[in-house]
């Protein structure tokens, strides 16, 4: 789909690295890493930290469980318009203007997975930068109508960048299964996908 586009490999060994390591310190207490709980009453199976505001569904809040949200680090912001440059050029726009303010940091164990859903809690129609680390995810990337085919699966590695925007902002995505033992035991992780979203609220 045209503003969906894939970037194998783009963050090195080194940079995958220091990511794992940041998200270890994001993930500690307070404000650190948690189950999500749906309106309906379920568990998601990823445990989530976020950076600048807490998403709840189906909204952002500056404070989860009466603390703070840890803030969105200035690097950060650096790393998704270089993400943005690496995918559109100036396809859509300067990617300078690109200032993401929240990331959700996912974290699925062997057997976690993530349904087809849409981002759209942002008011911003920027598009959503997404690196992955660790194992290997099969990601489902569908259509901006519903749940149903046509979507594409395709395997996320780690250091892989995903970005998608413009037309391929709505559309609905989901992690249906994690590949375990397929990380790099030297990025420091015992198991598991780290997943670093970057949006504009």
């Amino acid at each position: 789909m045209p503003g969906a586009v894939l970037v194998p490999g783009w963050l090195d060994a080194g940079e995958q690295r220091r990511l794992v390591e940041a998200c270890r310190v994001w993930a500690r207490p307070p404000a650190g890493m948690r189950e999500t709980r749906l309106p309906g009453g379920g568990v998601m199976s990823v445990r989530t930290v976020c950076l600048g505001l807490q998403w709840v569904p189906y909204r952002y809040v500056p404070a989860v469980d009466g603390e703070p949200v840890k803030p969105f680090p200035s690097w950060l912001g650096e790393l998704g318009r270089r993400a943005v440059a690496q995918a559109y050029g100036q396809a859509y726009g300067d990617a300078g203007t690109y200032r993401p303010d929240v990331a959700l940091v996912n974290f699925y164990n062997a057997t976690a997975k993530m349904g087809l859903h849409q981002d759209r809690d942002e008011r911003s129609p920027a598009p959503v930068v997404s690196v992955s680390l660790g194992d290997t995810c099969v990601f489902r990337f569908g259509n901006t109508r519903n749940r149903n085919r046509p979507w594409t699966d395709v395997r996320l590695e780690s250091g892989d960048l995903f970005v998608f925007g413009g037309p391929a902002r709505l559309a609905f995505h989901g992690v249906p299964r994690i590949l375990p033992g397929t990380g790099d035991p030297a990025l420091g992780m015992d198991g598991g996908r780290l997943n670093i979203t970057l949006r504009e609220s």
